[in-house]
């Protein structure tokens, strides 16, 4: 049986968390990127599709690809340049190649389903989506700090990483141990009856 997580966690995950810009001078290993994505894969996707696909952009020079692709919004160049890591997430509009490897019962009957590119897009973009947030998830939960970012090209962003493929960007994010500075106060967020309603 499982319980609730403690003050603590929560506050780790949600509460407490906060979306950086600035960055500490202190790397993520290969292991920790590792040890993030075999968490975040665990999260659920239909019919076990995990459509999302990662490109963990750690060298000067693939810092600085990804950066000129978020030229219309130069505030997030910096970020993207200072931290250790940003993670494009990506979507893969092949995933039902993958459906024998991922739901053994029945991947090949699945695999034949996904037909029609609307189909295809939608089960990609939904559950990709999903798996960005489990990232992010993934990543405060293990002690990291995240900066999801929309700010960028994602035309150009596929050329530059997903060329000769079918995968396309969603959002980036970047990762690593924030500063704590180019923080503003946190926005308020909509109430529950402003957000929800009964049926």
């Amino acid at each position: 049986m499982t319980t609730k997580l403690d003050p603590h966690c929560l506050d780790q995950l949600f509460l407490k968390a906060r979306t950086h810009k600035a960055w500490m001078d202190r790397p993520v290993s290969d292991q920790q990127l590792r040890e993030l994505y075999d968490l975040l894969k665990m999260g659920p996707t239909s019919a076990n599709t995990c459509p999302a696909r990662f490109v963990w952009v750690k060298s000067a020079a693939g810092k600085a690809r990804l950066a000129t692709c978020a030229g219309a919004m130069p505030a997030n160049q910096p970020a993207i340049l200072a931290a250790p890591v940003t993670v494009i997430v990506g979507y893969d509009l092949d995933f039902a190649e993958k459906m024998p490897e991922l739901f053994p019962a029945r991947g090949e009957a699945l695999k034949a389903m996904f037909s029609g590119e609307h189909f295809i897009y939608t089960t990609a973009f939904r559950n990709g989506s999903l798996q960005g947030a489990y990232l992010i998830l993934a990543a405060r939960a293990l002690g990291l700090d995240c900066g999801p970012m929309s700010g960028f090209d994602n035309d150009a962003v596929d050329r530059e990483f997903f060329a000769g493929t079918r995968i396309k960007s969603n959002f980036i994010c970047s990762i690593g141990y924030g500063s704590g500075e180019v923080m503003f106060p946190r926005n308020p967020r909509l109430t529950f009856e402003a957000a929800s309603r009964e049926a």
